[in-house]
């Protein structure tokens, strides 16, 4: 549910001077045959900031400056535009820098755009950006920062064109700007005169770049913003209509797969019968890329069956050797030593590990690539595409500007499309073929060779003493975290100007700008050490909060149990984050915290603020063994949650119905980690081969009963959401199972000490397509 309290004021006329809470953004018209407005992109962001900067002392790094303000940063000297463009058929378009995997980001910036336009929103169309090199740092998709780094500047872009077309109109009429009114892409003149914005557009146009200004509406008049949005695709989803990357086609991009070796990063050293498998019905071309070797048919079937027809000797991978147990040795080996002396206070000790996790994306990896000697043409779901085409260049021998990206829509991927990959391994295998080629990935190259969430032990400490905890101490461990994706370069270029000290390595600074205890806990660090392990890492979404947060919130709650206070009041007590102390406030009272439940039946909560956000999660969970025990065919089950409240704070919600849904994605990645989902990795690659051996949550392992709540604004300005959910949710899954068991977990997923599943055989690497769908269907 969200809040609202407006009183819309349509038709609209603006002519009042802006107040001194209403911001202003440099804008431009642009040299177009129609009218197109653009906004400098990146250094407005930071208007502001010391505001947003007003928290009690002593402040951690990340209640300063975060890590979207790092990102905002980075942006901040580059002088590219982003452009809202009115077209001669009334519409208005607008090609956004950033990535479409399902979180609605494309809903989002077409709700913008309506607002201040005053135009319906079907009318409004948003389309990907290819990669723009010249927007250098402005093209990335991450951190949850698309809502806070494109709301004002997108906003005044479309303002602008709508001052710009009544500015047209007045002129043509011998009137007064200010006598003019908008609704629905039409201007009026009291009941004398009319034109539509598209009978506008070309006489708007500007036939050189100028600056220009327009006030935003204000809260109040809003109509389309913060009112809850059915997604502008939704209608083609639900009826197949969508295009995601593998419905892209290419002339001539004919599917292509790879044969890939039996352990992490392993190598070609001899392909014994290539000739043969050429031969193969349907089979275009066999060629030996960096880690497997590729074949080329006329169907994805063709593709499967020479692949698996391969006779390939194969050299060493990166991880070779490494086990779950390996890693863990060498994580523990590595964490930083506790530096508070208990002194005469008492202390807390806790470990907690966390396997690895699957980092796959929903839609199968898949690219396009057209190499030619002297360009290439690359189409797939991209979050840093100037990255992609810089270093897919550089490989390929070519220019940078000699490479076209362009950015497709595609599954969700959870941080996946961060790597480029798989569109670099396709960019190789058409470079080697001399032909295009429509490359997919299987979902055993996905689970065995993709991405994962690093393995990781995060230790706490806390000393308590006469009512309060004097200090609190958490070390995180983990196996390396690769950010070579872009985040990196951002810190690069900004590190003189970040709140960190010390010659800190890219995780450690990502680290100290997403994690901070909201707790009044006297002494508090929070540091990270990494062991440096050739996995494929990646920064799965969240990144280090979900495990940071879960050891946090079960260590509060063993607090509270030592101090001899209830959970909440514990929290309330000794929170210094006014935000979390009212959606806490929200979900205890909407979630009818402390009820009865019969034995093995618990509540538990956890809360957690990031990306300027605020969320408070609280769950019930069912740890009975006739629960813990239910039998369901290929599933591992163990306890269900039954309930679940969550209760968001998010700044201004552009759109709570986008907002809910980004919280209940949240919550199931959340039960996935702390109950069901991992990887176990052995003799250097993971056993799980596909989605029906990851045991990601399923329809039978959500909550029957799950409820949003939506707080009022607090902010004019929205916060990062689109990963804000999993760590409360993770935590307050945790805290339930402890008290309905009575035991503090240590180790995640609850189930990882199960191997529910037969392993798919290591060689060939993808299995045979299934026959049995029909008979497997529930």
């Amino acid at each position: 549910m969200a809040e609202r309290n407006r009183s819309p004021q349509h038709p609209r006329s603006r002519s009042a001077p802006e107040g001194p809470d209403r911001r202003r953004v440099l804008a431009y018209l642009l040299a177009a045959p129609t009218l197109a407005v653009g906004v400098r992109f990146g250094a407005d962001a930071l208007d502001g900031q010391e505001a947003e900067a007003a928290v009690p002392s002593p402040p951690q790094p990340e209640d300063l400056f975060d890590l979207g303000d790092l990102q905002n940063l980075a942006a901040a000297p580059t002088s590219g535009l982003i452009t809202v463009q009115v077209h001669t058929d009334g519409t208005a378009s607008f090609a956004v820098p950033r990535a479409e995997v399902g979180q609605g980001m494309t809903t989002a910036i077409a709700m913008m755009i309506a607002e201040e336009l005053d135009l319906p929103l079907n009318m409004v169309r948003v389309a990907l950006a290819d990669a723009r090199p010249e927007l250098m740092m402005n093209q990335l998709t991450g951190g949850s920062n698309s809502m806070r780094s494109m709301y004002l500047p997108v906003r005044t872009a479309a303002a602008v064109a709508r001052q710009r077309l009544i500015s047209t109109a007045a002129s043509r009429w011998g009137v007064e700007s200010a006598e003019l009114t908008t609704e629905d892409g039409v201007i009026r003149y009291g009941s004398t005169h009319s034109a539509t914005y598209g009978s506008l557009a070309e006489a708007a146009a500007s036939t050189k770049a100028l600056p220009a200004a327009a006030p935003l509406k204000s809260p109040d008049e809003f109509t389309v913003l913060g009112r809850p949005q059915n997604r502008i695709d939704a209608l083609d989803i639900v009826t197949g209509r969508k295009k995601f990357g593998m419905d892209h086609q290419v002339p001539d991009a004919k599917p292509t797969m790879v044969r890939r070796p039996p352990t992490i990063n392993g190598t070609v050293e001899i392909v014994h019968n290539a000739d043969v498998v050429a031969r193969m019905p349907g089979i275009t071309d066999v060629a030996a890329v960096e880690h497997g070797v590729a074949v080329r048919g006329e169907t994805f079937g063709q593709c499967i069956d020479a692949l698996r027809a391969l006779e390939v000797t194969w050299g060493p991978g990166t991880v070779d050797g490494e086990s779950d147990d390996t890693v863990l040795r060498k994580i523990k080996a590595a964490a930083l030593p506790m530096i508070v002396p208990p002194l005469l206070a008492k202390k807390l000790d806790a470990e907690f590990t966390f396997a690895f996790a699957s980092n796959s994306p929903l839609e199968p990896d898949n690219a396009i690539a057209d190499v030619r000697a002297d360009r290439a043409e690359i189409w797939a779901s991209l979050k840093v595409p100037i990255v992609a085409q810089r270093e897919i260049a550089t490989r390929l021998g070519l220019p940078q500007r000699a490479v076209t990206v362009h950015v497709v829509e595609g599954g969700g991927s959870f941080g996946r499309h961060l790597f480029h990959d798989v569109a670099a391994e396709a960019a190789e295998i058409s470079q080697k073929m001399g032909k295009p080629v429509k490359l997919s990935w299987s979902r055993t190259d996905n689970f065995r060779q993709g991405r994962t969430h690093p393995m990781c032990v995060s230790r706490v400490r806390a000393t308590y003493a006469l009512g309060n905890v004097l200090s609190y101490e958490q070390r995180h461990t983990s196996s390396q975290t690769d950010f070579g994706h872009g985040l990196g370069e951002m810190i690069t270029s900004t590190a003189a100007k970040l709140p960190v000290a010390g010659n800190l390595t890219f995780a450690e600074t990502i680290f100290e700008l997403t994690q901070s205890s909201p707790y009044n806990f006297g002494v508090t660090t929070q540091l990270l050490n990494e062991v440096p392990l050739k996995f494929n890492t990646g920064s799965m979404r969240n990144i280090y909060s979900p495990n940071v947060a879960c050891a946090r919130e079960l260590v509060v709650d063993q607090l509270a149990t030592k101090m001899g206070k209830d959970p909440v009041e514990f929290r309330r007590e000794f929170l210094r984050d006014e935000r979390l102390r009212a959606v806490l406030d929200k979900a205890v009272d909407e979630g009818d915290w402390g009820r009865s439940l019969p034995p093995g039946v618990a509540q538990g909560i956890g809360l957690h603020s990031e990306y300027r956000g605020a969320v408070a999660t609280l769950v019930e969970i069912d740890c009975r063994p006739e629960t813990v025990g239910r039998k369901i065919r290929d599933a591992v089950t163990g306890p269900r949650v039954t309930r679940a409240l969550m209760v968001v704070d998010a700044g201004f919600a552009i759109n709570p119905r986008g907002l809910e849904a980004q919280m209940m994605g949240g919550l199931n990645d959340a039960l996935a980690m702390a109950l069901t989902s991992s990887l176990h990795i052995k003799d250097g690659i993971p056993l799980e081969g596909s989605w029906d051996n990851y045991f990601y949550t399923r329809q039978w392992n959500t909550p029957p009963e799950l409820r949003i709540v939506v707080m009022p604004s607090t902010s004019d300005k929205p916060s990062g959401a689109g990963e804000l959910g999993v760590a409360p949710a993770f935590a307050a899954i945790a805290c339930a199972y402890a008290r309905a068991t009575g035991t503090m977990p240590k180790s995640f997923p609850i189930n990882h000490g199960v191997l529910g599943f037969e392993p798919l055989p290591l060689e060939p690497s993808t299995p045979q397509s299934p026959t049995d769908g029909l008979d497997r269907a529930y």
